[in-house]
């Protein structure tokens, strides 16, 4: 059975991705790939960590209008992404719309509150209630646009897993008992997230800046 750890390669360094994959891929089941990574090596990047035979996650977090975000969609099929995440801010018919366009066999899930913040930052950007109520609202739009699952943090996603029993929850913000929370404010511990009904867990920091990248993956799964 796979790993369900991702590794968040956020790095604009090819050469530095390619290593950290190399020393991971025995214990992982998947490797994230962001902004940072996408911006400074597009395709050819992607092109070059796939090859190590992991699944990829693209984490472009695509918001647009929906026909732009279709075509998008249909820019990155050749990459074969495992995962791929647009912002459920962005509406049913972009939603929608992604969906469609994406390539068989890729799961398009939407990002729903980053967890990075909280409910004052909620409040800054005119959103009322707390996190918890905002992911629900999202998770169940996300449902009704057939998309695949959403992003949540480990604190919401037990109660979305109720009312979304065969959904595709991506857990990122895992944190390790008492490692740094970093700039992540809504953190769990991999096993909780597991616990409450996560699909897959995105670690980044605690594996990509350890001495040992590799003997941190296997401690965290480990804990799993």
């Amino acid at each position: 059975m796979r790993s369900p750890i991702y590794v968040a390669i956020d790095t604009p360094d090819l050469d530095a991705a390619c290593n950290i994959a190399r020393q991971v891929k025995n214990h992982v089941g998947g490797l994230k790939l962001g902004l940072e990574f996408f911006c400074a090596n597009g395709h050819h990047g992607v092109h070059e960590v796939a090859k190590l035979g992991l699944p990829i996650f693209l984490d472009l977090k695509l918001h647009d209008i929906p026909n732009t975000v279709a075509k998008a969609v249909q820019a990155l099929r050749p990459l074969e992404p495992s995962v791929l995440t647009v912002h459920a801010a962005g509406g049913r018919a972009m939603m929608e719309d992604a969906k469609a366009a994406a390539p068989l066999g890729c799961k398009v899930v939407a990002v729903t509150v980053l967890t990075s913040l909280d409910e004052e930052d909620l409040r800054d950007i005119g959103v009322a209630g707390d996190p918890h109520d905002q992911v629900l609202r999202l998770a169940e739009l996300a449902r009704s646009a057939g998309l695949d699952g959403i992003v949540c943090s480990g604190r919401e996603v037990g109660a979305v897993r109720k009312h979304w029993h065969d959904g595709f929850f991506v857990v990122p913000g895992v944190r390790p008992a008492n490692g740094s929370l970093a700039d992540q404010k809504r953190v769990v511990t991999p096993r909780d997230a597991l616990d409450h009904g996560a699909s897959i867990l995105v670690v980044g920091r605690p594996i990509t800046q350890a001495k040992d990248p590799d003997q941190a993956a296997r401690a965290i799964e480990a804990t799993l």
